[in-house]
Formats: structure tokens, C-alpha cells, sequence
């Protein structure tokens, strides 16, 4: 989104473990502005604790083409926060790298979230971190066609209910269809609080091999008043409205699906989907 957090976006979690697969998108959605719905937003109970992941990920462009691959690992260790890395590598060699440390003790709280997006993919190269211990958090920016790099510092003390990179996994933990307005920062480039309406829009029909099963279409709403506001300077090239949809498996045990949208605020929007690792047959094996 901006200088900053055009981050929310996607992060996936493929949680394999007791039978469980389950993904958080913390990609999903670099939104770096977004916001501002009338309900209120508070922290997400632990419904399904998060474990072990290693999941693999395609990105597409709208026509369908494998622009990117994606890779996210996990690793919930007792006492420890849960530590998350989700990296997107496109073929143009632009690299989205996103990292979140969370606990979920009752409820999900991040502890530390950090944010690399460079290469042409992104108009704006970035570099965000911030840590809930210390407080302290740095933004280096370079707006597309800038020369130079921006870099702001400071302390910020973190609302317990703040979800970068944690959208996906806070949709897994809501009641079947529900909805819910959770918190996102946005540096612009000191840290902002905004808010996020995540809306059950539909079921629809998804194919798994030969079988046909259910999804959840959600939408992730953000305020293009907000956004405006905050990125003052864009405002002419801001869509009416931004289309940020995730899809999630219709079942006991839920399960990412899809996501379609941009993982930067002026990006293009991308499709991005799981994808099983396949054994490379050799010509003795036929």
C-alpha cells in the first residue's frame, strides 16, 4: 500500500498436522490503507491453534499465466510464538518477503511483523518492521520513480488487536460464514491503526480432483475515504473500489482456497493458489 504496508495481503499457512490443513494468507492483502467500518474491532479468540507448515503457492496474473511461486513455513514451538515466513519470487525477480511472530494464548496477538516487497512487481520498494516488545518500528520507502530511499523510525505502542499478515489465519478462527472488523497498521510512513471489514459474500462451487465441494467467498473491505486521506498525493489514480477476495474451504476443518487481488495498493491484482509438490518419475520407473 504505501511506503508501507501495502501488506496485508496474503500470508498462507498450510497447517499439516492431526489430519488439519489450514492456511493464513498474510499476503493477503497489503492493504496499506484501509479502512474504517462502523463496528469495532477486538482481539480474535483461538479457535484452531496454529502448528507446523510447509505449503507451496502459485501466482497468477488475471489471464492465468505463473507469474510467481510461493513457499510458507511455520514453526510452533511450546512457550514460543509462532513464527510464520511466507516468500513470493516472481519471474521478473521481484520478491515479496514477509515474516510474523505471533502467540495465541486465548486469543492471536502479533509480536513482531516485518515486510519486504522490491522489484518491478511493486510500485513502491519497501522495507517494514516493528516489534510489540521494544515498540520500535523503521519504514524504508522509495516511491516509484524516486531516487531516493526514505527511511523513518520511532516507537509505537501496538494494539492488541493489530493482524498484519495474520488476516488468513484470523478468517480460519471465525464461526463458519461469519463476519468481522479486525485492525491493520499502516505506515504512511509512521503507523497508523486502521480497520478492515472481513465479509462473507457467498458459497461457491470449487473442484477438488474429481470432487465438488464448497467455498466461502469473502471480501476484505477497506475505505477508499481512509485511503485517500492517507495517500493524499495518489488520489487521482485510485480506483472506485478495491476488489480484495479470499476464498476458504466449507468445512469442519477449513482450509485456504484462493486469493485474488493486488498485494500492493497501485499493483496489479494477482490470483494466488496452492500447489502440491509432484515426484519427478524417472525413465526406470515407467
Amino acid at each position: 500500500m504505501n511506503a508501507s504496508l501495502r501488506t496485508m495481503l496474503c500470508r498462507l499457512n498450510t497447517v499439516v498436522g492431526n489430519g488439519q490443513v489450514c492456511a493464513g494468507f498474510a499476503v493477503m492483502m497489503v492493504i496499506a490503507a484501509f479502512v474504517c467500518s462502523p463496528a469495532e474491532a477486538a482481539p480474535i479468540a483461538v479457535r484452531f491453534p496454529e502448528g507446523v507448515t510447509h505449503g507451496f503457492l502459485l501466482v497468477r496474473s488475471l489471464a492465468g499465466e505463473i507469474i510467481g511461486h510461493g513457499e510458507v513455513t511455520q514453526v510452533a514451538k511450546e512457550g514460543a510464538p509462532v513464527e510464520s515466513h511466507l516468500v513470493f519470487k516472481f519471474k521478473d525477480g521481484s520478491l515479496h518477503d514477509e515474516k510474523v511472530a505471533f502467540s495465541q494464548q486465548q486469543v492471536f496477538t502479533l509480536i513482531s511483523y516485518r515486510l519486504v516487497q522490491r522489484g518491478p512487481s511493486f510500485p513502491d520498494q519497501i522495507d517494514v518492521a516493528i516489534d510489540r516488545g521494544t515498540g520500535e518500528y523503521t519504514v524504508r520507502s522509495k516511491a516509484e520513480g524516486d531516487e531516493k530511499e526514505e527511511v523513518v523510525t520511532g516507537t509505537f505502542e501496538l494494539p492488541k488487536d493489530v493482524y498484519n499478515g495474520m488476516v488468513i489465519t484470523v478468517l480460519l478462527n471465525l464461526p463458519k460464514g461469519a463476519g468481522e472488523t479486525v485492525n491493520f497498521l499502516a505506515f504512511t510512513p509512521a503507523p497508523e491503526v486502521i480497520k478492515l471489514e472481513l465479509l462473507f459474500v457467498s458459497k461457491d462451487p470449487v473442484h477438488i480432483g474429481d470432487l465438488s465441494r464448497k467455498a466461502l467467498h469473502y471480501e476484505f473491505k477497506p475505505d477508499i475515504g481512509m485511503i485517500r486521506k492517507l495517500l493524499g498525493k495518489v488520489t487521482g489514480k485510485l480506483p472506485a473500489q478495491f476488489n480484495y477476495n479470499c476464498w476458504i474451504l466449507d468445512d469442519e476443518v477449513q482450509g485456504f482456497v484462493h486469493y485474488k487481488g493486488p498485494l500492493q495498493l497501485m499493483g496489479p491484482i494477482v490470483q494466488i493458489e496452492l500447489v502440491s509438490p509432484s515426484l519427478v518419475t524417472k525413465p526406470e520407473d515407467k
